[in-house]
């Protein structure tokens, strides 16, 4: 199937669900108090999406590459602050492992997603679409 817009992207779509699962427990006290942490965890995951959205609209696989690093750091960030809302009990062990194995899925998306767009470099095709790359 050919990728002709960005929510086609199953990375996207992951992240999508990986955000939505992450405001539904920041929603909830006594997690919800903790401004920071509970801030700090959206903004992680909307910025996964986000850049994902907005690499693949750039049009250039280099670009796309760059925000796809941008949007794999973002998740190692998420990771990390669920460890934290762990270890001082915002969430139980299991809701950490459910919201961490999501993460961890769409990080390894996106890393495949990177590989791809470093082959379709070489070809000067977009990673996605296989259109010749807009100058």
């Amino acid at each position: 199937m050919k990728v002709q817009k960005f929510e086609d992207l199953i990375a996207w779509q992951k992240a999508r669900e990986l955000t939505r699962q992450i405001y539904m427990i920041t929603r909830k006290e006594p997690f919800c108090k903790d401004f920071g942490l509970c801030n700090q965890m959206q903004r992680s995951s909307v910025s996964i999406m986000s850049n994902l959205a907005e690499g693949f609209e750039r049009g250039s696989s280099k670009e796309f590459h760059q925000f796809l690093v941008i949007a794999k750091a973002s998740c190692a960030e998420l990771r990390s602050q669920l460890y934290v809302a762990l270890d001082i009990g915002y969430i139980t062990k299991n809701i950490f492992d459910q919201i961490n194995s999501i993460a961890m899925e769409v990080a390894r998306i996106i890393g495949g997603l990177k590989v791809s767009i470093q082959k379709r470099n070489k070809l000067g095709t977009h990673c996605c679409t296989g259109e010749k790359e807009r100058l």
